[in-house]
This record gives structure tokens, sequence and C-alpha cells, in this order.
């Protein structure tokens, strides 16, 4: 079985997870999320926690119930805590500034970088 698969999703408070056939709806603070699985894996919620199950051993399924266990986890982890990156900036002439919901970069170019 697989390393990464077979470990159960525990769920935190305020996040609901709904499971119909192969779609997963996964409901916190920050949002909801929906995705399918692929063919061969199944979800199943056994108390607090979620379980990722692979119905077969063949190699493809084998080499996507890792995958699908992990996307599932990002999802709730999304959901209750967001996510976040630290963008250090070194050198001269290097700038970044917000202006509204935009991110302006001055990295050497012609132009600034825009980043929404």
């Amino acid at each position: 079985m697989s390393r990464i698969g077979r470990l159960p999703i525990s769920l935190p408070e305020g996040v609901k997870v709904t499971v119909e056939d192969r779609a997963i709806q996964v409901e916190g603070p920050k949002g909801k999320l929906r995705a399918e699985l692929p063919q061969g894996i199944e979800a199943r919620m056994e108390g607090n926690a979620l379980k990722i199950l692979r119905g077969s051993d063949e190699r493809r399924v084998k080499a996507l119930h890792g995958m699908a266990r992990n996307l599932v986890a990002n999802m709730v982890h999304g959901v209750s805590r967001g996510f976040s990156r630290v963008l250090e900036i070194n050198g001269v002439g290097y700038r970044a500034e917000v202006k509204g919901a935009e991110l302006h970069l001055a990295l050497g170019f012609s132009h600034p970088v825009a980043l929404s």
C-alpha cells in the first residue's frame, strides 16, 4: 500500500467534507473546493478523519493513490488555514510595492512586472 496514500486526513474544526461517488467537496472558513477523484480511488469518512482508498492493485491505481490523498489534504489545508508565500528581494534597484490588489515588481526589466 502507498505509504502516503494510507495516511488518514484529519479534519480540523470548521471543515466539512462531503463525498458523493468520486466527487469530494471541502468547505471551511476560507472557502469551498471541489475535486473529482481518479477512477479506482474512493474516499470514506471514518470519525473525524477522511481515508482515501484504492479499489485494486493495478499499477496505474497505485500511482494515483498517494497523489489523490495529497490533493485532498491540500484542499483541507487551503480551506482551513490558507496558503501564503514569502518573497525576499535582494539587490540594488529591485523594488516591490502593492497597488490595490496588484503587486508591482521592478526586477531590472524595461517594464515593471505586475502580479494580481
